[in-house]
């Protein structure tokens, strides 16, 4: 019942493995060493202010009984505090040196440690091997102008002929403001604790004409490109000036319960966007953004066709997703490709939408998404739980008029392909717009959409809204399950309440399978 995910010098998080979403299925006391440490309501729960190398015995006690675990403390070989780098953390004075120099120093299997305090900083840049650790109430507190920010070149050519990218923007390469936090080729680094990351951007000019590029784009919160084995561990990250955690062609990286939040009319500030990445786990963590609380990508077409890299092998559970436009969204600049994205356990909040998948024309043949399950989510007040889109409206105006008619084109090396999508015990109520949309090409039909086991419940009160962003914008209120170029369709003990008009809409949809009928209305197929 009890599994260790995470482990540092000084803190520890754990599992509850059981079927709950986010929140445990009861209240549970946390024992340690035999002390009453405190009462906990989540199932991924973080223990601080531990001693290196010391063993302890965890214990949690519920109403139907207990559960004990042993464990031991990662050692470290030295500790750097960065006040003896004469870091101040008055929050006045600049103490990006100061730090990174203390991160600079520290020797492999060493600490850098940030106490309480708050520091004035630009960018920092991590250091393979080390471990960083923030104690509570220390704050990193972001510098608010601009030109204070080295800037990490898109393009740099290299001397056998190739290129070097540092900076991307959007699934393309382009000058990058370095972030907060940025780490560069690094790996085994862990960065954890109680502190937070005040990226400041609602005190500067980030959010400010936010689509202009002054100087270089804007920075993200956390950006790591071509990492591997980093772990985070219970910091704050927030008010970043877009994307606040942006892991790019990255492998073995994991988020632990973390907060990710910047205010909800803050401008393309997503939560967790892994880009071409294999092996990312996002558990426990509270995501409450601007735009999409988790995005999916793989780049845009050069990006795709040439280095081939899907995002794979992404685990997203226990989390809680509020007030962004989606909960967990794939594309739209996923030209590489996105398969085996497992979301489980998790509450999606006051979001725009559910699962959002945006793909269009263009993106290449590359750019393949299969092997998608969202199973156990609890959805309440999604304006639409689930839309897949393979007209999702972006581009130029002359781009959109030669892609976007809804007659079928040739098969090609542009054409983007929709797998295989499951759905399984998801609970859903508040619903307005819709319960999902489904639009595949007509030459390219989604593969296939399995739903079980779902309760869509619709809003007694709802407004009409734009279900998904296509050149048509498709409005709807209420609206039950739309499927238009499905290849197959299967639905078992799946039940739409307070839809307006029929439950399920079939548009050239190949076949169907409706196991368990809606209400005694299995819908009618259109032509």
């Amino acid at each position: 019942m009890l599994k260790l995910i995470f482990i540092s010098p000084s803190s520890v998080s754990f599992e509850l493995e059981q079927p709950s979403c986010y929140y445990a299925l009861q209240m549970f006391d946390i024992f340690l060493n035999g002390e009453f440490l405190r009462a906990e309501d989540r199932n991924v729960f973080s223990i601080y202010g531990l001693l290196p190398d010391t063993e302890y015995v965890l214990r949690i006690k519920t109403a139907d009984g207990e559960e004990e675990h042993v464990f031991r403390t990662e050692s470290v070989s030295v500790t750097l505090n960065v006040r003896d780098f004469y870091a101040l953390g008055d929050g006045k004075h600049k103490d990006t040196g100061a730090i990174q120099a203390a991160l600079l120093s520290c020797p492999k299997g060493g600490r850098v440690l940030i106490p309480s305090g708050t520091y004035l900083v630009t960018a920092l840049f991590l250091k393979s091997d080390i471990r960083v650790e923030f104690e509570k109430d220390a704050v990193l507190i972001g510098e608010t102008d601009r030109h204070q920010y080295p800037v990490l070149p898109g393009r740099i050519p290299t001397e056998d002929g190739g290129e070097l990218y540092l900076g991307t923007w959007e699934g393309e390469p382009d000058d990058l403001f370095a972030s907060m936090i940025t780490g560069i080729g690094v790996e085994n680094v862990k960065v954890y604790g109680e502190g937070i990351l005040d990226e400041n951007a609602q005190n500067s000019d980030w959010w400010v004409d936010h689509k202009v590029k002054r100087v270089a784009r804007r920075p993200k919160g956390i950006f790591l490109n071509h990492c591997s084995h980093i772990s985070f561990q219970g910091i704050v990250v927030k008010n970043t000036p877009s994307w606040n955690q942006h892991p790019f062609f990255c492998t073995d990286i994991s988020y632990v319960d973390m907060l990710l939040t910047s205010p909800k009319n803050s401008p393309t500030t997503d939560g967790c966007d892994p880009e071409s990445c294999k092996g990312v786990e996002i558990l426990g963590c509270r995501i409450s953004v601007g735009d999409d609380c988790i995005a999916i990508k793989s780049g845009k077409a050069e990006f795709g066709k040439k280095f081939r890299t899907p995002s794979e092998q992404i685990t997203i559970r226990n989390c809680l997703m509020e007030f962004g436009h989606g909960g967990v969204t794939l594309g739209s600049e996923m030209s590489g490709g996105v398969k085996d994205i497992s979301v489980t356990q998790c509450i999606f909040r006051d979001t725009d939408r559910g699962l959002r998948i945006k793909t269009r024309r263009g993106r290449g043949n590359t750019a393949v998404i299969d092997g998608i399950t969202f199973e156990n989510i609890q959805m309440e007040r999604v304006l639409a739980p689930l839309t897949m889109n393979m007209f999702y409206k972006a581009g130029s105006e002359a781009y959109v008029a030669e892609h976007f008619d809804r007659s079928p084109k040739p098969v090609d090396d542009t054409t983007p392909y929709l797998g295989r999508f499951t759905f399984r015990s998801l609970k859903i109520s508040g619903a307005q717009w819709g319960a999902g949309y489904f639009l595949g090409l007509p030459e390219q039909p989604i593969e296939s959409v399995e739903i079980a086991d779902v309760v869509f419940e619709m809003a007694k009160e709802a407004e009409e809204g734009v279900i998904i962003m296509t050149p048509e914008n498709p409005t709807a209120c209420r609206q039950g399950l739309y499927f238009e170029n499905v290849n197959h369709v299967s639905l078992t003990n799946v039940r739409v309440d307070g839809a307006e008009g029929e439950e399920c809409i079939f548009h050239n949809v190949k076949d169907k399978t409706i196991t368990v009928a809606q209400n005694g209305a299995e819908g009618r197929e259109h032509v």
